[in-house]
């Protein structure tokens, strides 16, 4: 009788690659707490890392798609399209769609972290944040001509970006909290926000109009020197408004990669 050859199985373990996207989201869970904390710089810095290096094609995109007429289940035509790739208690991972001349219009991120990054296109970019000043500052007073409500804040960014391009970080009360973009072509934007918008927990989203600093300065005003006229490029007054028609935006389904949540966030 002929013994069985007892033929021994190596099992190869195959280790599956973790895509850039993949690598954000588990980034992300585990970086943000939720609402009231602000990630650390090291892990700022991580976060940053992981999305100066992400492309296009990580996200499903393509620089020669026609992105911004993809209008999957809209019934009306919206300038600017958003989808969400994922929205916890604690982030969101979402992608913003601009054509040109789009607009997402002057708004904050109340106790919100938000790192941006520009995918695809050419985009201004203006942002501000509250100016911290004192009742002796003569720089803090708007004339009595200007609109109720004002209040002062400092420029922190007015500049075009190009894809690619670093991605930028906003705090709750630093790094350009109110921000607007313009679509000077096409653009893609990935936005990474911990913790999201929430109405029920204040974080709702205001949006607001701007003037330019000299054009209500009680300083100015009284005493319109040319050369105090610089001080104008630091500084503007922001009025908060109504929402605004074209913050309206038009929701389309993710068709990117996929990303795990296993274990999920709460």
């Amino acid at each position: 009788m002929r013994k069985k050859r007892c033929v021994l199985r190596r099992r190869v373990m195959v280790r599956q690659h973790r895509t850039a996207l993949q690598e954000l989201f588990d980034s992300c869970r585990k970086i943000f707490k939720g609402p009231g904390t602000v990630p650390p710089p090291h892990d700022v810095r991580r976060l940053s890392h992981i999305l100066d290096n992400m492309k296009p094609e990580d996200v499903g995109l393509s620089a020669d798609r026609q992105f911004f007429n993809m209008r999957n289940g809209i019934k009306e035509v919206f300038p600017v399209t958003c989808t969400t790739i994922y929205k916890c208690n604690n982030f969101s991972l979402c992608m913003f769609f601009l054509p040109p001349g789009g607009v997402i219009p002057l708004h904050n991120h109340p106790g919100m972290t938000v790192f941006s990054k520009l995918l695809i296109g050419l985009m201004h970019v203006k942002s501000y944040d509250w100016a911290a000043t004192g009742p002796a500052d003569r720089t803090s007073r708007a004339a009595p001509s200007a609109p109720p409500h004002l209040r002062l804040a400092t420029v922190k960014a007015d500049r075009v970006l190009a894809a690619p391009c670093h991605s930028s970080v906003l705090y709750p009360t630093a790094g350009g909290n109110i921000h607007e973009f313009t679509a000077l072509k096409p653009c893609a934007i990935l936005d990474v926000l911990g913790p999201p918008y929430s109405k029920e927990d204040g974080r709702d989203c205001s949006f607001y109009r701007e003037y330019t600093y000299t054009a209500f300065s009680a300083d100015c005003e009284a005493d319109p020197d040319p050369e105090k006229e610089d001080c104008g490029e630091c500084y503007g007054w922001l009025e908060e408004i109504d929402t605004p028609e074209n913050s309206h935006m038009g929701a389309i389904e993710y068709l990117g990669p996929p990303i795990s949540d296993e274990p999920g966030c709460h």
